[in-house]
């Protein structure tokens, strides 16, 4: 080898590679900015957890007879709630009031479980643990202190008392409070020791004072859903979006670079069609990853330990459902892959772009590894976060259907809105063919009169709206249901359609249907729209029924919080505001992107996002029933009217009977569960005739305008 000829080709590569500002960005520019944000991030994060923790209350059940100077040194440290027998089943409670119960025997050496060997850790096998654990886990208490019999007569008589704490080592707060509890009796321990030895002899058990016992009521099946809930979403979805990412790049930047690309677009085909098969093919790749990831991961959980008597076990159901919840997050990520990668000239220009986005994951994923953080309802709309957390209630068995749906539903809309924007990036031959187009022409909105909506505009316009509604009600919470209600339906429901409409040149009267319906349409839609209700309430809720959770919610939303508004006041903003944002979104702007899909799809279809815009599983059905009858008057009677007035006196029926108790008692909903058989045969009548009025009006008034 020639060591001047070796120099030269080593520095024409180097500069060649310097000379890319990108390089020197993911060479230099990414490490210093991703390894600060990462750990200043964990650190702030941690601090403010640990902050939070320390300024919330305790919460702590305290089952016995509590001594007045251990309640008031409890008391005088503040942040603790003492709630006498909460969550104590009856049986339990008198046994332990009558001495029935003896403690168990207490591990040695140390007041915390967690210090004692494995086998001495175990939660007993007794009615009293089996009811701490239950009130711990269903969040009715943070902490169990036991008194054991005879605790105040023991203490009294200088002799050892016993005490127990119960607490759930997976949930900072629980374990918090048995801090909390556990430093005041060690302080008290100490200084009844103290004055016994300044006052007395030492009897038998003096010395000891109060006997501790810490339970952690932790199974092993939750402590193993802990630790897998907590590696296996970041492992899972770091690896899916690896699998897709090369291939991502050789079907778009390697495809220019081979040349293949111009052939394909010489075919006769389609750019979705294109978009379509690409898309199949990369999330395919993806999706077979993932599987052979998660039996992998499974097999490998299974056999090892992470932490001292801590087995691996987890039921398949629990895999099996964190497989269904990447789902929509590889169809994200990999549809962003494909549309980011048709920019690259080449695969080195690929692997530039795209790896910023695989590198901007670890943020989201390593936040949702710290201990503490949980679902809620803020973080249900995040992307990536949502499905790593939900994976990890999974595993520790802490998730609601509700929830479930909310997160399944956002992944969907930012599924649909990666989608959405591959399909524009491959409608733009210029970019296929290596043109110097930006990432700003695909976001191009500007006015093309006689253009119509299409498919994906349906799928943009719902994706938009339904996230900005979701956040937008959140941060309205504070200022009352009629507030919220009034900028939910007519700044985030309304005006973004109307807007959409306005900057991309459609036909206000086209697109929003805008056209007077014949009488015959007009009587048949106040039919459906009075009975309605009770077909899609009283049939398909017997399918899914709602929780009384979700009863109250809705029964306090139809009276507006119980405030006393006139009963026309609570029409306007519960039945008329709906109506009208609504349907023009929904059978508006969204039917008519779906129109040329045909008459049943596009029903389906749109009345489909209507049951999903409602953000309840138990809603779903219903909402979904009611917009199939909203869909069918409008595309039958080809106006948006009838279908206002069907969801106007739907819910304004529904208003009226929420404040009228003395009517619901007479048609029969006094204590009934379900709306009653009898209503549901009359109401089926009445909406069968308003459907044969809706379609023999849309038939007349086809033929008069045809």
């Amino acid at each position: 080898m020639r060591p001047r000829i070796l120099y030269t080709i080593y520095r024409k590569e180097l500069l060649e590679a310097l000379r890319d500002r990108r390089t020197i960005f993911m060479m230099i520019g990414l490490p210093l900015l991703l390894y600060p944000l990462l750990m200043i991030g964990m650190s702030r994060l941690q601090e403010g957890q640990e902050a939070a923790q320390t300024a919330r209350s305790s919460t702590v059940a305290v089952w016995g007879a509590l001594p007045a100077d251990i309640e008031a040194a409890i008391k005088s440290k503040g942040k603790v709630e003492l709630v006498a027998w909460d969550g104590a089943p009856e049986k339990v409670r008198a046994a332990l009031e009558m001495g029935q119960i003896s403690p168990p025997p207490t591990p040695p050496m140390g007041l915390d479980a967690d210090d004692t060997p494995p086998k001495q850790r175990k939660m007993p096998d007794q009615p009293w643990a089996k009811a701490g654990q239950k009130a711990i886990l269903d969040r009715k208490t943070d902490a169990v202190l036991i008194l054991w019999p005879g605790f105040p007569q023991q203490i009294a008589a200088s002799q050892t008392a016993v005490a127990s704490i119960l607490f759930d080592s997976v949930r900072p707060e629980s374990r918090k409070a048995r801090d909390r509890i556990s430093d005041v009796l060690r302080v008290y321990r100490e200084d009844l020791l103290r004055r016994r030895v300044a006052q007395r002899s030492l009897p038998s058990g003096f010395a000891e004072v109060i006997e501790m016992q810490s339970t952690n009521v932790a199974s092993e099946q939750r402590k193993s859903g802990m630790l897998v809930g907590m590696l296996l979403p970041y492992m899972l979805i770091i690896f899916s979006a690896m699998s897709g990412f090369y291939a991502a790049i050789d079907m778009t930047a390697g495809e220019k670079e081979r040349g293949t690309m111009q052939t394909l677009l010489c075919a006769p085909v389609e750019s979705l069609e294109i978009i379509t098969g690409k898309f199949g093919a990369v999330w395919t790749i993806a999706t077979i990853a993932t599987v052979v990831n998660l039996l992998s991961l499974s097999m490998t959980f299974s056999r090892i330990k992470l932490m001292p008597g801590t087995q691996m076990h987890m039921p398949p159901s629990s895999y099996f459902i964190a497989f269904i919840m990447l789902i929509p997050i590889s169809l994200m990520i990999n549809a962003v892959f494909l549309a980011v990668g048709a920019f690259a000239k080449d695969f080195k220009d690929g692997q530039n772009f795209l790896t910023p986005i695989l590198m901007s994951l670890l943020v989201p994923l390593v936040v949702t590894m710290t201990p503490g953080i949980e679902l809620n309802g803020y973080l249900a709309f995040v992307p990536v976060v949502n499905i790593a957390l939900l994976i990890k209630g999974v595993f520790l068995n802490e998730w609601a259907a509700d929830m479930l749906f909310l997160v399944m539903l956002s992944s969907l809309c930012y599924a649909s809105l990666a989608l959405v924007f591959a399909a524009n990036v491959f409608e733009r031959n210029a970019v296929l063919l290596g043109g110097r187009e930006g990432f700003a022409s695909v976001f191009d909105f500007s006015r093309r009169p006689g253009q119509k909506p299409t498919p994906g505009v349906s799928l943009l316009i719902f994706a938009l709206v339904l996230v900005i509604a979701f956040y937008g009600s959140i941060s309205l919470l504070d200022y009352g249901l009629p507030v919220l209600l009034l900028v939910t339906q007519y700044g985030m429901f309304l005006l973004p359609c109307l807007l959409l409409i306005r900057l991309k040149g459609y036909d206000f009267r086209e697109t929003l249907q805008l056209r007077a319906p014949s009488w015959r349409a007009v009587a048949g839609a106040v039919l459906v729209g009075v009975s309605a209700w009770a077909v899609a309430g009283g049939l398909l809720v017997r399918l899914l029924p709602p929780p009384d959770s979700l009863v109250k919610s809705l029964e306090r939303l139809l009276m507006l919080d119980e405030k006393p508004v006139p009963l026309w006041e609570a029409w306007l903003l519960v039945a008329i505001t709906p109506a009208l944002c609504e349907e023009t979104l929904f059978r508006g702007l969204i039917l008519s992107g779906f129109r040329r899909l045909g008459k049943w799809p596009a029903i389906l279809a749109t009345a489909f996002l209507f049951g999903l815009a409602h953000a309840s599983i138990y809603r779903l059905l219903p909402t979904l029933a009611l917009g199939v009858l909203f869909g069918l008057a409008a595309w039958k009677t080809r106006s948006i009217v009838p279908a206002m007035i069907c969801h106007a006196l739907n819910n304004g029926l529904m208003a009226t009977l929420a404040r009228s108790k003395g009517l619901m008692a007479e048609l029969g909903f006094a204590g009934a569960k379900f709306v009653p058989w009898p209503i549901i045969a009359v109401g089926s009548l009445v909406c069968a005739a308003g459907l044969w009025l809706i379609l023999a009006g849309g038939r007349r008034q086809s033929d008069t305008t045809a």
